[in-house]
Order: C-alpha cells, then structure tokens, then sequence
C-alpha cells in the first residue's frame, strides 16, 4: 500500500510547517525552511514500506532540509537513508563531506548524526531508508560513506535506480517477496557504496575455512536456547579465544552473530503464511530467544520496528 501527501491540501499559509511534519513523519525529525524570500513549499511523497526497508517518491520546490542535533534529541532513529535523485540537483552535506547530485546519482547519510540537504530549484528524488544495524552488518566503517555520490548510469549504482523506480511502480507483493527483494535492494546498495575509490571493501562472508566451518557450526544449533559460543568452541575441538579471533575481522562478535542470525530467523518466519496464526512469542521461542522483552528489544534495534509492527507492515491484508 502507497500512502501519499500533497501541500495542495492546506492552504499556501501553512504549507511550509505541513511539510516539515510530514518529512519529519516519513523519515526522521526534521527542520524545513525555503531560500531566500520564498514562503511556501510545494511538494508531494508517495511512500510505502518493503519489510524492514522504506521507499518514497519525493518532488518538490526549492528547499533547505536539516537533521540538527535538536532533532535527534527529539528523536534518536538510527537509520540510513539514501536519495537518488531523478531530476534537478541535489546537495547532501555530512561529515565534513559535500556530495552534489545529478539525475541518476545517489549517496548515502546517516540520521544519527547531523546532515543537511539543500535544493535550490524544483527537484524530485527517491529515498531509501534502513535501519542503521542492517547496513553496519553488511559494511565495515559507514562513516566513509557519507554524502558521497555515487554513479547511477553505470554498474550497481544503475541497476539499484533501476530496482527502486521499478519497486515504487509495483509495490504489491507477498511478504516473502517484499522480504527477498527488500535484502536484494540492500545487497545492490552495499556493491554500489563499496564501489566507491578509497572505500573498503568488505570482508568475505567466508574469509577464511575456521570461519567458515565456526558459522556452520553456530547454524546447526541456532534454535537451541542453551547455544554459546563456548559450547561452539568446545564442540569443534577450538578454544574459546580461538573462535573470537576467527570473527575480529567481522562487524560483530561471535555471540552478536548468533542473535543476529536468530533475527533475521524470526524476520524470516513472520513473513511465512503459515505462521500466519503463530503468536509472536511462540516464533521467537521457536528461535531459541528465552526472555521475550529481550528479544522485542533485539528486534527493534535491529530492523527499526517492533515484531509486532513488522507483521502488521508485511500482512498481505495490509
């Protein structure tokens, strides 16, 4: 389901505050104001959600967009967004870095920090916006990444404009579906940042045979609650400072991989039509998760949204 606002519907007076509310409602907290001696916005958002993903269609008149420390005061969402602009000319400041968007080009920020976004003449853009753990697991040092541009007329760049203008065109999916695209979209995303000059790449989902057969091993057991890493590492004959060493080049330790894993496990399950009647706790138990709180503290962390408003958001009655 595509849900849309339009400043056409309030009066011109009004349009500016209108805005702010409901980019602030779509994405995160943010400050509107217009250049020079203009008064009134004019614009338009169709946006949807994918799984844990959200994509919106954006247009509007020229406009300066700020995520302030105030703001994340008000509201701390960890998030990443991405904007690829479609026409006009988009300026995306973060870390010290500028990043100056043609049609086609796309970059990356992150909402825990202060940005800025600027439009000095009418523009349009889609944006992409995930939970801030999801990309940390996929890339190392986001923080290379910010506010710069990346190419949309070639490589993985082209083909995530591509995916997303075809998504936000034929939204209506199954659960399953929209989950399988929405980590294809992700994947797409991390080969265009990583493609960048001076960005490191990240590390090999198998770098090496130990971590490699570590991983089976943590696999085999995920839904045991009484998994630890120690009981890894007694079970493959390894010491326990032997399977920490294997993950020191990985986003996350070992014991934050097998809850990851356990996650995305249940994401999995709640998109499954035949949990359909399962209740939220039986599924996270089913998953080796033992204290319910912990575990809807977990997800939200992880994926931006509650257990329960991930399944209300991928019910295909939605």
């Amino acid at each position: 389901m595509t849900d849309a606002v339009r400043t056409d519907s309030v009066d011109q007076a009004d349009s500016i505050d209108f805005w702010t509310a409901a980019v602030s409602r779509t994405y995160v907290d943010l400050d509107c104001s217009v250049p020079g001696a203009e008064s009134v916005i004019s614009g338009h958002i169709e946006s949807t959600d994918l799984a844990t993903l959200g994509l919106s269609r954006v247009s509007a008149t020229a406009q300066n967009v700020l995520r302030t420390p105030a703001g994340i005061s008000r509201a701390s969402a960890d998030y990443f967004l991405v904007s690829v602009q479609t026409s006009g000319t988009g300026i995306i400041a973060q870390d010290d870095r500028t990043a100056i968007l043609a049609p086609g080009d796309f970059a990356l920020y992150d909402s825990t920090r202060p940005y800025s976004l600027h439009f000095d003449d009418p523009f349009a853009q889609y944006v992409l916006r995930l939970p801030g753990a999801t990309l940390r697991t996929l890339v190392h040092d986001t923080g290379s990444l910010t506010a710069r541009a990346v190419s949309g007329r070639q490589g993985a760049g082209k083909l995530l404009v591509s995916m997303i203008s075809s998504i936000m065109d034929d939204v209506d999916m199954s659960a399953a579906s929209a989950e399988a695209v929405s980590q294809s979209v992700e994947y797409i995303l991390v080969a265009g940042l990583v493609g960048l000059t001076g960005v490191e790449k990240p590390a090999p989902y198998a770098a090496s045979q130990r971590l490699d057969e570590i991983k089976r091993a943590m696999v085999v057991s995920l839904r045991d609650p009484d998994l630890t890493v120690a009981r890894v590492a007694a079970a493959l004959h390894l010491s326990l400072s032997t399977v920490h060493r294997a993950f020191a080049g990985e986003p996350y330790t070992a014991s934050e991989w097998i809850w990851i894993q356990r996650l995305d496990g249940v994401k999995r399950s709640l998109c499954e039509s035949q949990n359909a009647h399962t209740t939220i706790g039986a599924l996270a138990a089913s998953w080796g998760f033992t204290d319910p709180a912990h575990f809807s503290r977990a997800f939200r962390s992880r994926f931006g949204c509650t257990p329960r408003e991930f399944r209300e958001r991928s019910s295909p009655e939605r």
